[in-house]
């Protein structure tokens, strides 16, 4: 059965980036947003710590840019992080407009602000340390009683359709998606004037992670298989405080326990961090995972620990009740002891290449939150900066699309998804199997400290397994999970490729080969599929004409 549905924007993706950018589109067009799992269901949930802006008068938006140049090694574009931060207020005013309910400060006349790495002010609103529940939870709220908005859970985009992909002369556009309904197990044709990637990242690549299952790197893969360039993959920001239980899958100790005086230290109680860094605990996360990577390979020991039992207890319980709760749960009382904490993979930095109006390589669509790659992060993403990106560029996203829509066509009736040569798998093994070994490769030869030897071996796991892949997929009707497999081991593929051309230790990116920064390459790494073309009106992405 064909089902085509039709939408003036499809948003792929139901975190903060998708749905802020369905909200600001919903009065003006019809807009669908697909959503992997509930609509809750993604990282943007998960996000303790806060958004970063500036919002005290002591501080300002240059201080705010300087502390995330600095962040970002070398690699930060300059024009998108001030672009980003002198919108960052406007952002805040926006959501508490909208009803999120930020924790006041004590006088209750304004928003307690706390500091993070890399910040030297106060400036991360913050509500309590469940920052990103308090956000979603507003925008789910908001999105699904407006008339304009239609929701699609439990629903997996496969890939994008483009003009060349169904064989249609002239420019290249992107004209909607396949997308799996993992109900009905059948997929359906999403016809738009414009589709928005707004998937998350690919942290799940790796064996541990702060992230959901959900972070598989989809919009990428499929913007990669569309034509679209990438870039900066190499840079995979592992935080450093994931609550090390075997209990504790995938939770995280938020930042700002470190930023409100928490100390890290060894299983003896002695502290390390000034032996890395003159910051210590507030070093940049790249700093301060890799720091306690090399103490844990040093004594050969499972985990560090952190410790703010210096605090007052009342204290701790008020500024941290969630992470006090799941601690407690766990049998560790932070407010008398330290707890066992070690990195976990957390955030992509590189991504599908954008100019300033979050437009991609491809007419038609967009990437915006942590799929996209805008120049902000560099080398490395300064805490609390990533919900604000979210926020950010799905406005300026939302108002390119409502200034071309009359200008837009209709795509026209979409071929179906051809399953006419496929049969069900009865090997469902080999799913399991191939998803097992990427993960167990990429934390062992492409995780927070990397050589030429390691990375070489995981470049010929991941093209011998990506062969299997493809073979699989042609043979076998599409699941949920051999959709998410292909997806991960192509960012996999395209994470050790960047890793390999970087000839250098910078931001997120630590090789032994290569221990010190080059300053012949302060520059990006860009991937360039091989189906690339320029974008519609035949020059580069506007992303690429910037330093």
């Amino acid at each position: 059965m064909n089902t085509q549905h039709d939408f003036d924007v499809l948003v792929i993706g139901s975190g903060a980036a998708g749905l802020s950018l369905a909200l600001q589109l919903a009065d003006h067009a019809k807009v669908a947003v697909i959503s992997k799992g509930p609509l809750q269901e993604g990282s943007t949930f998960y996000a303790q710590g806060g958004i970063a802006a500036v919002l005290d008068k002591t501080d300002s938006i240059e201080s705010h840019i300087r502390d995330t140049i600095e962040a970002g090694a070398g690699l930060c574009h300059e024009d998108a992080v001030r672009f980003t931060v002198e919108h960052s207020a406007e952002a805040i005013r926006e959501l508490i407009s909208m009803g999120v309910p930020f924790t006041r400060n004590e006088s209750g006349d304004g928003y307690h602000l706390t500091r993070e790495g890399g910040h030297s002010q106060r400036r991360v609103i913050h509500a309590e340390d469940a920052t990103g529940r308090a956000l979603e939870m507003t925008l789910d709220q908001q999105v699904r009683r407006h008339p304009g908005i239609h929701l699609f859970e439990q629903h997996i985009a496969i890939d994008l359709i483009t003009r060349r992909k169904i064989g249609l002369t002239g420019p290249e556009r992107c004209l909607g998606a396949y997308v799996l309904d993992r109900e009905r197990n059948r997929v359906e044709v999403f016809a738009a004037r414009f589709t928005a990637l707004a998937t998350g990242g690919a942290s799940k690549v790796y064996l541990y992670t702060s992230n959901p299952d959900t972070s598989t790197g989809d919009g990428i893969a499929m913007a990669w298989r569309a034509g679209c360039r990438v870039a900066n993959m190499e840079f995979n920001q592992f935080h450093p405080t994931c609550l090390y239980h075997p209990r504790a899958k995938s939770f995280l100790i938020t930042e700002a326990v470190r930023g409100e005086g928490g100390r890290l230290l060894l299983p003896d109680g002695t502290p390390f961090m000034d032996r890395f860094d003159p910051r210590a605990e507030l070093a940049p996360r790249d700093i301060v995972a890799r720091a306690i990577d090399h103490e844990m390979k040093r004594l050969g020991i499972d985990c560090v620990y952190l410790d703010i039992s210096h605090k007052s207890a009342r204290f701790i319980r008020q500024h941290f009740p969630n992470v006090y709760q799941r601690c407690m749960e766990l049998g560790y009382d932070m407010t008398i002891e330290p707890v066992p904490v070690v990195p976990a993979a957390h955030y992509t930095c590189g991504g599908v290449i954008t100019d300033m109006q979050a437009r991609t390589d491809i007419d038609g669509l967009f990437a915006i939150g942590e799929t996209a790659f805008t120049g902000l992060h560099g080398a490395n993403r300064m805490a609390s900066n990533s919900l604000l990106e979210c926020l950010v560029f799905a406005r300026v996203a939302a108002a390119t699309m409502r200034d071309e829509l009359d200008d837009t066509e209709t795509p026209p009736r979409l071929p179906p998804w051809d399953e006419s040569r496929v049969t069900d798998s009865d090997e469902e093994v080999v799913v399991s199997h191939n998803w097992e070994e990427l993960r167990h490769f990429m934390w062992d030869y492409v995780g927070i400290v990397r050589t030429d030897k390691r990375l070489q071996r995981a470049a010929n796991r991941v093209d011998l397994l990506l062969r299997e892949i493809d073979e699989y997929y042609g043979n076998f009707r599409v699941t949920n999970d051999l959709i998410e497999l292909r997806n991960l081991s192509l960012v996999a593929q395209l994470i050790i490729r960047s890793a390999q051309s970087r000839k250098e230790s910078r931001g997120l990116h630590y090789t032994r080969d290569y221990p010190e920064p080059d300053p012949n390459l302060a520059h990006d790494t860009i991937l360039v599929p091989p189906n690339f073309t320029h974008a519609g009106d035949g020059t580069p992405c506007k992303a690429q004409t910037r330093p």
